[in-house]
């Protein structure tokens, strides 16, 4: 299961452009370690004054995870960058934030239309699939199967490739989106 983790630093006066460079190096060195499948760097809008900095990173798995922030390559950098920054904040994405990375985030109303487009064509191919092999399960059990098998279905299948698909869509603003 694919891990994602989005890191926030505040980036101290004077030391922005320093900070940048460094980092779009340690990204490029980042992929020589195994388990890492994607890192991104996210600034403020050009005239923005925010001195925050984002980074999101991809594992494959939590043990590829843990290797790498246990790692030499990761631990230099985290001395380094600590005299460019202010203490970093760590999250792990776990839930449809996961789904919708991006930068700016899309509105609520496209994420639900592409949850929507993922859950309907998932629910009528679990009732198809299951239902016939499931109805003689008490309903509370039934609901248990399907529920989890919609989990699963949606991660790691379905709203990967739904977001992969609606991208343009998503990430296009216009002013109706806020």
């Amino acid at each position: 299961m694919a891990i994602h983790v989005a890191i926030t630093r505040k980036v101290l006066p004077g030391k922005e452009e320093e900070f940048k460079d460094a980092l779009r190096r340690f990204l490029g060195d980042s992929f020589l370690h195994g388990g890492v499948h994607g890192a991104a760097m996210m600034t403020a809008l050009p005239g923005s004054e925010s001195p925050e900095i984002g980074i999101l990173r991809t594992f494959a798995d939590q043990a590829e995870r843990d290797a790498f922030y246990n790692s030499k390559l990761f631990k230099d950098w985290e001395a380094y960058a600590s005299t460019l920054t202010e203490e970093p904040v760590y999250r792990e994405l776990t839930g449809l934030e996961a789904w919708f990375r991006s930068p700016v985030p899309p509105p609520r109303w496209k994420m639900a239309v592409a949850t929507l487009c993922g859950v309907y064509p998932a629910s009528l191919f679990l009732t198809y699939v299951l239902g016939p092999h499931i109805q003689g399960l008490h309903p509370a059990f039934r609901t248990l199967i399907v529920a989890g098998c919609m989990v699963g279905l949606l991660t790691w299948v379905v709203m990967p490739q739904v977001t992969k698909v609606l991208k343009p869509w998503l990430s296009e603003r216009s002013s109706d989106d806020k």
